[in-house]
């Protein structure tokens, strides 16, 4: 199990994950099914990009300093830790109760045209009909509710790669 959670194969884990989290939505929600992503998920998906990019960086370049490691495992958790906190806003919002959600506005490109970055983010966090609808559910879980699912595993994935920065495998402790 050791040789399982080595540090460069706990990043491999988190470059494949992102590199199926993207393929499934741009390959399968997007083209094959046609769904366009909301401004939610757009910032779900920046946030597994970023993660992967810093988890790819890191098994590439296996590097043997603590202080690097720990620093692109920080990069890593803050792509996946932004795509947690936008999955949990966005789940939120498919809560609501009808009344209560935030009514369609123009969209990101819109947006990205006109405001400046900060009112785009307040823009989009405050939420959208667009980003409250559900428009496509796997046993019973919305595409939001899914992603959660995923971050959460490579938030617990990231937990683990801590545990290998900070206590690493030694070649005594896989003999025994």
């Amino acid at each position: 199990m050791r040789q399982l959670t080595t540090y460069r194969k706990l990043q491999i884990f988190l470059v494949l994950m992102a590199i199926i989290g993207m393929s499934f939505a741009l390959f399968y929600l997007q083209r094959h099914l046609g769904l366009s992503p909301c401004p939610l998920c757009i910032f779900q998906r920046i946030g597994l990009i970023v993660m992967g990019g810093f988890a790819l960086i890191s098994a590439l370049f296996h590097p043997k300093s603590k202080v690097v490691k720990l620093l692109l495992w920080l990069g890593s958790l803050a792509g996946i830790g932004w795509s947690t906190a936008v999955a949990i806003r966005h789940v939120w919002l498919q809560h609501l109760p009808a009344d209560q959600v935030p009514s369609c506005g123009p969209g990101l490109d819109y947006w990205l045209d006109t405001l400046p970055m900060l009112q785009v983010l307040k823009e989009v966090f405050a939420g959208s009909g667009e980003c409250a609808s559900i428009d496509w559910t796997f046993v019973g879980l919305s595409i939001p509710e899914l992603s959660l699912i995923l971050f959460s595993v490579l938030l617990v994935a990231h937990g683990v790669i801590l545990w290998r920065i900070v206590r690493p495998i030694t070649n005594q402790s896989i003999a025994r």
